[in-house]
């Protein structure tokens, strides 16, 4: 039977008494500390552009960039861990400085336009599409 209390050691495994404990370790390990660290994004179509929300819980605005480059919308993060641990006796300590970005391609998103807000941990990127403009001109008879 399982621990009811978490227990690692140096390499992140805890002794095991079953299999069942083994596979339990490795799913463990195999959702952090880097898949953890991406955050999930919502890309919606609104017709006339398209709505991408970010959900960056505990981020601060400053430690976020977001641009386009020829489609390609960017948003990263960067945040470092600024608290000394210095005297500090942790029992576990999971927040670490760390960066992740996610990019999604909008093919007909124009550079003009572009908004962003963040509000609650969630950060709102509005791209509006490309308006195509007809070349053609009608010509009266006379």
């Amino acid at each position: 039977m399982a621990s009811m209390v978490p227990y690692r050691s140096v390499f992140g495994l805890r002794p095991t008494t079953s299999l069942f404990d083994a596979f339990d370790d490795m799913m463990d390990l195999a959702s952090t500390p880097l898949a953890s660290k991406a955050f999930p994004i919502d890309v919606e179509d609104t017709g006339d552009g398209y709505e991408v929300k970010a959900y960056l819980t505990g981020v601060n605005k400053d430690d976020i960039d977001v641009e386009l480059n020829e489609g390609r919308l960017s948003i990263s993060v960067k945040v470092e861990d600024k608290e000394e641990d210095k005297g500090k006796n942790y029992l576990q300590k999971e927040f670490t400085s760390y960066s992740a970005t996610r990019g999604v391609y909008l093919k007909d998103a124009a550079c003009e336009g572009l908004s962003a807000r963040y509000a609650d941990g969630i950060l709102t990127v509005t791209v509006p599409k490309i308006v195509e403009k007809s070349n053609v001109t009608k010509i009266a008879i006379d």
